[in-house]
C-alpha cells in the first residue's frame, strides 16, 4: 500500500515539475501556449452556451480561475494513475503523461493564431515530466547493494539510504517545480505590464462630465466608473503579451485598398473623447457586468474611409484579436453616425491590458460580443453568409442591440435595513435610444412612482437615480423600471442572456427591523 500511494505521489509531482516548467517556457514564447491554459481555453470553446451562462451566474469574474483549477485537478488525477502505471511498467506511466502532454500540445496548437513555437512548452512539459518520473522511480527502486548479499542490518541500512535519497529528489523536484512556476508567472507580469505612453489630447473632446450622485446618495455605483473597477468578461484565461511597438492594425477585405495603420498612427490621427457606457451579453436583470468611462480614440469611419468603403457589399465588420478570436459587428450600425471608435485611452489613461491595450473597438448601443473586440489587430469587411465570427458560431445573435435596463444598487437584495427615512437608488441605462428620462419604482406592488434623475452624461451614458423611502419595519419588495428617451418603457417580459441579451424588470426584497 505504501508503495502505492509513492508511486501516486511519484505521478503527481513529476506532472507538477513538467507543467512548471511548460508554464516557465510558455512566459518566455507566448503565456496562453501553457499546457493547463491552452487546455482550459479549449474547455471554454467546447462548453455548451447554457453551461456557461450558469458559470458566469454562480461564480462572476472568478469562473476562469474555478475552470483553471478543475482542469488542473482533472489532470493530476491522471498523473497519479500514470505513477501507479510506473510502478508495474515505467513506460505505461510515462506514455500517460505523454498523451496528457499531447492533448496539451495539440489544443495549443489548435488555437487560431498558432504556429510552431506554441508546441515547445508542451514538449519541455513532457521531457521534463518523463525525466522527473524517471529520476523517482530509479531513485525508489535503486538496489540497497551490489554484490554479495548483505545482512539484514545493512540492508535496512542502505534501503534507509534510499529512502532518503527518494526525498531528496522529490524535495529538489518539489523546489524546482515551485520555482519555475513562480518565475512563469512573474516573468509574464512583467511582459504584461503597463507602459509608459503619453496620449494626446482629444481634437474633438468630451465635455466635463457633471457630478453624479456618488456622495448624495450612498451606496449608489459611482456615475464614472474606476478603471480598477470597470467588470471584465472574455474568453481569455491570460493576457496577450503585445507591445505598442509592435502592434498594427490592419483593414481588408472588400475595400478599395488594405491598409495598415501602426500604434503611432493612431495616435497621430484627430482622436475624440466620448462618455460611453459598455454592456456585457452575459449581464443578467439586475446584474453587474457594466461600466462607464471616458473613452479616447480614433472614429471608426475615418479608419475604414482610409480603406474605401464605398463600394463595398459587405454587411459585417469582422474583427479579430491577436489571438484569432473574432467578433462580427453589423456594418451599417458601425457606421449610422453614432460613435463608434478604435479606441487606446480609458479615463484619461492609455488602455489597461485587460482592458484591450493597445486598442480595442468601442460601438455604443451594441452588446460586447458584437463590438467591442479587445486587443484588436484587424478588421475585415465581408459578408455574414461568407463568415461566421466565434459567437455566431455558437448561435449567439448577430444583431444584439442594448436592452433598456435599470438596476437597484441600494439597498442591497436580502439586506436588513434600519426603519426610518432613506432611499432607494441606482442605474438605469439605454444606449443609443435616448437615454434614460425617466426612472420608476414601485414598492410592495403598489403604484409605479417616479424616481428623482442624476445628471445625464449623454444617450450613450447611464443615469443614477433615487427614491427617498420611509422603511417601516417588516418585509419590502422593491422594483424599478426605466424609460428611454425614445418614449420606450423597459419591458416586464423576461429573458436570459442567450441569445441577445437578458430583460424583465428587477425586484428584490428587503427587511426593515
Amino acid at each position: 500500500m505504501r508503495n502505492r500511494f509513492a508511486y501516486a505521489g511519484f505521478g503527481i509531482l513529476a506532472t507538477l515539475v513538467g507543467v512548471a516548467t511548460g508554464h516557465f517556457v510558455a512566459s518566455l514564447l507566448n503565456p496562453s501556449s501553457s499546457p493547463v491554459l491552452a487546455v482550459g481555453s479549449q474547455v471554454i470553446d467546447l462548453t455548451p452556451t447554457p453551461m456557461k451562462e450558469w458559470a458566469i451566474r454562480q461564480f462572476g469574474t472568478h469562473d476562469k480561475t474555478i475552470l483553471v483549477g478543475s482542469v488542473f485537478l482533472g489532470v493530476l488525477v491522471f498523473a497519479a494513475i500514470g505513477g501507479l502505471l510506473a510502478r508495474k511498467r515505467f513506460v505505461l506511466g510515462a506514455a500517460l503523461l505523454v498523451l496528457l502532454v499531447a492533448i496539451a500540445g495539440y489544443t495549443a496548437l489548435s488555437r487560431p493564431a498558432a504556429g510552431v513555437q506554441d508546441a515547445i512548452p508542451a514538449l519541455a512539459t513532457a521531457v521534463v515530466g518523463v525525466g522527473a518520473l524517471w529520476l523517482l522511480d530509479r531513485t525508489w527502486r535503486r538496489a540497497p547493494l551490489t554484490g554479495s548479499a548483505p545482512s539484514e542490518d545493512t540492508h535496512g541500512e542502505a534501503r534507509g539510504a534510499s529512502r532518503r535519497g527518494v526525498l531528496v529528489a522529490a524535495g529538489a523536484l518539489a523546489a524546482a517545480a515551485a520555482v519555475l512556476g513562480g518565475a512563469g508567472r512573474w516573468i509574464t507580469s512583467y511582459r504584461t505590464r503597463p507602459e509608459n505612453i503619453d496620449l494626446p489630447a482629444a481634437k474633438d473632446p468630451a465635455p466635463k462630465l457633471p457630478a453624479g450622485l456618488d456622495e448624495k446618495v450612498p451606496g449608489i455605483s459611482p456615475f464614472r466608473t474606476p478603471t480598477k473597477d470597470f467588470y471584465r468578461v472574455d474568453t481569455r484565461l491570460t493576457l496577450p503579451v503585445v507591445t505598442s511597438q509592435g502592434w498594427s492594425l490592419t483593414i481588408d477585405g472588400d475595400v478599395d485598398n488594405e491598409v495598415s495603420f501602426s500604434y503611432d498612427d493612431l495616435l497621430a490621427m484627430d482622436l475624440m473623447e466620448r462618455d460611453i457606457t459598455l454592456t456585457c451579453v452575459s449581464n443578467d436583470v439586475g446584474g453587474k457586468y457594466l461600466g462607464a468611462a471616458r473613452w479616447l480614440g480614433v472614429p471608426l469611419k475615418d479608419l475604414l474611409d482610409k480603406a474605401g468603403i464605398d463600394s463595398t457589399k459587405a454587411d459585417q465588420l469582422l474583427s479579430t484579436d491577436v489571438d484569432g478570436m473574432t467578433i462580427g459587428t453589423p456594418l451599417d450600425v458601425a457606421l449610422d453616425g453614432r460613435d463608434s471608435m478604435i479606441a487606446v485611452g480609458m479615463n484619461g489613461a492609455p488602455l489597461p491590458r485587460e482592458h484591450g491595450f493597445p486598442a480595442r473597438m468601442i460601438v455604443p448601443g451594441l452588446y460586447g460580443f458584437v463590438s467591442a473586440t479587445k486587443w484588436i489587430t484587424r478588421m475585415t469587411l465581408t459578408t455574414y453568409a461568407e463568415q461566421d465570427s466565434y459567437w455566431t458560431k455558437k448561435d449567439w445573435a448577430t444583431d444584439a442591440p442594448i436592452k433598456i435596463s435599470s438596476r437597484i444598487d441600494t439597498p442591497k437584495p436580502l439586506s436588513t435595513i434600519d426603519p426610518g427615512r432613506t432611499v432607494i437608488g441606482g442605474l438605469a441605462w439605454a444606449q443609443h435610444q435616448g437615454g434614460i428620462s425617466k426612472v420608476e419604482v414601485r414598492v410592495d406592488g403598489g403604484a409605479w412612482q417616479e424616481a428623482r434623475m442624476g445628471p445625464t452624461g449623454g444617450q450613450d451614458y447611464w443615469r443614477q437615480w433615487y427614491l427617498p423611502w420611509t422603511a417601516e419595519k417588516g418585509q419590502h419588495s422593491l422594483a424599478v423600471r426605466a424609460i428611454s428617451g425614445d418614449d420606450e418603457k423597459q419591458t416586464a417580459a423576461r429573458a436570459t442572456p442567450f441569445p441577445d441579451g437578458s430583460s424583465g424588470i428587477q425586484e428584490i426584497v428587503v427587511t426593515v427591523a
